[in-house]
């Protein structure tokens, strides 16, 4: 077992540290300072949007180590031996038992799993716009009306205006973005993608948290899932890997709810990514 410290929660305040737009205080656990400047070290493990969703990341990958740790040490175990945290966790986290007829239903609940997903070729112009900015939001939404209403009277030419308007860096390829994977996008752009027929464009303007979208479907290949009994082993085991994670997940959670954390809103739904 590997703790792997990633993606969190919610904002602080109060210790001088430079750093742009990044909340600047420390965060004490049961009397532990864990400093900023611990923090922003931290952060280059934790890529995310925004600075402020980073040092979310590692305030809370720092926070569950110590937490982690603290355990370690009650058990009589050296906290800072990985092997040790291992040893806490197989302790604290019994294997599940999983029986064929749970590895069945988790088999028909996510078959993107275990074989290859629903695969698109499209292209799209996208318009910039931030959600949180309304009036954006709406000069984008006809800008993108605009260019959906030339696309439909003539498909052919969305790659010319992609290059010319689109804010993707697809526009070099004339908004072509190749094969997109069901899972590798936003929801809302899949959907769209998922109810058109190849050679259509969307009849209706897009919209994701990136922008407003204009998307023509070239081909749709289905998803291929093996049957279960072809891979029995694979999702039992996917499953059980599956629960123990989210035992994991709510020790985690127990021990924070046992801590005193200051500066800092310690989200343990967050938890389960960054334990694998």
């Amino acid at each position: 077992m590997v703790v792997h410290f990633h993606p969190p929660p919610e904002r602080p305040a109060a210790a001088k540290r430079e750093g742009p737009d990044l909340p600047e205080q420390d965060v004490v656990v049961n009397g532990t300072v864990i400093t900023a400047r611990e923090i922003a070290a931290e952060m280059q493990h934790h890529p995310a949007d925004t600075a402020e969703a980073a040092w979310n990341a590692a305030a809370q990958a720092l926070v569950i180590r110590h937490l982690l740790e603290t355990a370690a040490a009650a058990r009589g175990l050296d906290p800072q031996d990985e092997e040790s945290l291992d040893a806490l966790l197989a302790a604290e986290v019994p294997v599940p038992m999983v029986d064929e007829a749970a590895s069945r239903r988790w088999h028909a609940a996510h078959p993107e799993r275990f074989g290859v997903p629903d695969l698109w070729e499209a292209s799209h112009i996208l318009i910039a716009a931030d959600p949180e900015d309304a009036p954006a939001r709406e000069v984008a939404r006809g800008k993108a009306e605009v260019l959906l209403a030339e696309i439909e009277m003539d498909p052919a030419r969305l790659p010319a205006l992609a290059r010319l308007h689109s804010d993707c860096p697809s526009r070099r390829e004339g908004g072509h973005l190749g094969q997109v994977a069901r899972g590798s996008t936003v929801p809302e752009f899949e959907a769209a993608l998922a109810a058109l027929r190849p050679g259509q464009v969307s009849g209706e303007v897009i919209a994701s948290r990136y922008g407003l979208h204009v998307v023509q479907l070239h081909a749709h290949a289905p998803a291929i899932v093996p049957d279960f009994d072809s891979i029995a082993e694979r999702v039992a085991a996917d499953l059980g890997a599956q629960s123990w994670r989210e035992g994991v997940r709510q020790y985690i959670a127990i021990l924070a709810s046992r801590a005193r954390i200051e500066g800092f809103a310690f989200d343990g739904a967050a938890a389960g990514p960054l334990v694998q």
